[in-house]
């Protein structure tokens, strides 16, 4: 930039890790830095943000709101605008993930990428394919967050009326079209992931790895895990974990979403004849099926049930789905009779 660029002012908008990125190059060249964020932005990356030095101004809305906003201030302001994803350099810079990857793996199958508006995707699947043609490049989208997949899929740019994940580093409405047109020449496929299936990479990743990840970019392991679309079996393959800026309260809910969808923590509703010994009998099998108790609860209220019965819910602490199962089988066996046989989250 030029002194007189620097004197006007960066203007860029972002869900939270460019806009970290921003302004952080902007303080350290001393020129001022306006970043447009989404009004839901985890408030570690807002206040993460003003620590480096930006002014942050929050947009009601989704990443798409926030990028129409910083353009209206742009042409007021005469500052530099520097995009998140739709830039040559940007996805220049991105794109050095790519050589990184082969030098340390030069015989790599595929690489798992995590995409939003596609600048990541772009730079890394230009990279590898142009010195490894035959490495496999899948992106990998929040499924209520699809626009790259989408567009794809109309081999035209699309926009989505409304995105809804808690990976809000890749929540987009619409794909930038450099991104687009470069994913669509160098990426094999674009595939989506589960909020859920999302959770359970974020714990995958904090009890496997010791890595603290951010849904946006735990995307990747999540597809590594969950998609039927990816044969993974006896090959090399690395998954971009892009992000780490989680906020704290999330981190707790997604862990419990994580457990639960993994089949360790698991809830059972059990009708029970209302006499002394049934909770005992009940303990005992999940006891002897080598999983934990953590809540009891009674409801004798239920209008459907008999006057002389009750319904037992009870919270476990299991290994997996297997588990679950067997404990449900063992307790047929036994006479009782389960209400429901879906893991629920615990309440």
């Amino acid at each position: 930039m030029t002194p007189e660029q620097r004197d006007a002012g960066i203007i860029a908008c972002s869900a939270g890790n460019h806009a970290q990125g921003v302004a952080l190059s902007a303080s350290k060249m001393g020129a001022k830095s306006v970043v447009c964020m989404p009004d839901g932005a985890p408030i570690s990356k807002v206040e993460a943000t003003r620590r480096l030095g930006a002014q942050v101004s929050l947009v009601p809305g989704a990443y798409d709101d926030a990028y129409n906003y910083a353009l209206e201030l742009q042409k007021e302001t005469g500052a530099t605008f520097i995009h998140p994803f739709n830039d040559e350099l940007v996805i220049a810079g991105q794109g050095t993930i790519g050589l990184e990857i082969l030098d340390q793996l030069p015989d790599l199958d595929a690489v798992i990428i995590p995409v939003g508006g596609g600048g990541l995707l772009a730079g890394v699947a230009f990279a590898v394919k142009n010195l490894c043609p035959s490495v496999k490049v899948y992106g990998v989208q929040a499924e209520n967050a699809p626009s790259m997949l989408r567009s794809f899929e109309d081999n035209k740019i699309r926009t989505l009326d409304s995105v809804s994940t808690f990976a809000d580093g890749i929540a987009v409405k619409t794909p930038g079209d450099l991104t687009f047109e470069m994913a669509k020449n160098y990426a094999d496929d674009i595939i989506t992931v589960s909020e859920d299936e999302i959770a359970a990479a974020i714990l995958a990743l904090i009890e496997q790895q010791k890595l603290i990840a951010e849904g946006a970019g735990a995307v990747s392991v999540a597809a590594a895990m969950f998609s039927k679309k990816i044969d993974l079996t006896g090959k090399k393959v690395v998954c971009i974990v892009s992000g780490g800026n989680i906020d704290v309260n999330i981190l707790s809910r997604v862990i419990t979403r994580g457990l639960v969808t993994g089949g360790r923590n698991s809830v059972l509703q059990i009708a029970l004849e209302d006499k002394p010994g049934q909770l005992v009998g009940v303990s005992q099998i999940i006891s002897n099926c080598g999983a934990n108790v953590v809540s009891v609860h009674h409801e004798r209220s239920d209008a459907n049930m008999a006057i002389s019965s009750c319904f037992l819910k009870i919270g476990m602490e299991t290994r997996d789905f297997e588990q679950i199962n067997l404990i449900k089988q063992e307790l047929t066996k036994a006479g009782f009779k389960i209400m429901t046989d879906r893991i629920q989250e615990m309440a």
